[in-house]
C-alpha cells in the first residue's frame, strides 16, 4: 500500500507541530523550508487538517498553527483513513469500476481487502505521541537552525 503525498504531507505536519514546544505557533513557511515541500500544497493540507480538528490555526500577523489536541489523541490510522482519497488496492476495489472479467471467481479482492484492514489495524495502534518518542532528536533535526 502506498500513501498519497497528501497523507504524506499531513503526518509530517503532524510530526512537526508534535516535535515543537506546545505554546509555541509554526508557520507553513517553516515548515515548506524545514521539509523541502511546496508551500501551497501545505496550505491545503493544513486547512484540511485544521476542519478536522487535528490543528488550530491562528490568523493575523503573529499567526500560525499548532496542534489542537494532545498527540496521545491523535491515532495515526484515522488520521491515514481521513486523508487518503480512496483504498483502492486494485480496481476491483472501486464500486464505480466496469470490473474485471475474473470477479465473480477472484479470491484476489479477499485476500488484498484482509490485508488492507490488517494495515489499519496496525496503524490504528499508535498515536503522534508515540512516534515521538525521540521528540528531542526529531525537534533537533526540524529545528536545528532555528
Amino acid at each position: 500500500m502506498r500513501l498519497t503525498l497528501y497523507t504524506d504531507y499531513s503526518l509530517r505536519v503532524l510530526l512537526f507541530l508534535g516535535a515543537m514546544d506546545p505554546e509555541k505557533l509554526a508557520t507553513i513557511k517553516e515548515i515548506s523550508d524545514t521539509y523541502g515541500i511546496s508551500k501551497n500544497h501545505l496550505m491545503k493540507v493544513t486547512h484540511e487538517l485544521g476542519k478536522l480538528g487535528y490543528i488550530e490555526t491562528i490568523r493575523g500577523r503573529g499567526g500560525g498553527i499548532r496542534l489542537a489536541m494532545n498527540p496521545k489523541n491523535i491515532v495515526i490510522g484515522e488520521v491515514i483513513r481521513q486523508t487518503e482519497e480512496d483504498f483502492y488496492l486494485v480496481d476491483c476495489f472501486n464500486p464505480e469500476s466496469v470490473g474485471c472479467i475474473i470477479s465473480p471467481v477472484c479470491q484476489l479482492k479477499g485476500v488484498l481487502n484482509k490485508a488492507l484492514h490488517a494495515y489499519l489495524a496496525v496503524l490504528d495502534e499508535y498515536t503522534l505521541n508515540d512516534l515521538l518518542d525521540s521528540k528531542e532528536k526529531m525537534a533537533a533535526l526540524l529545528f536545528n537552525d532555528k
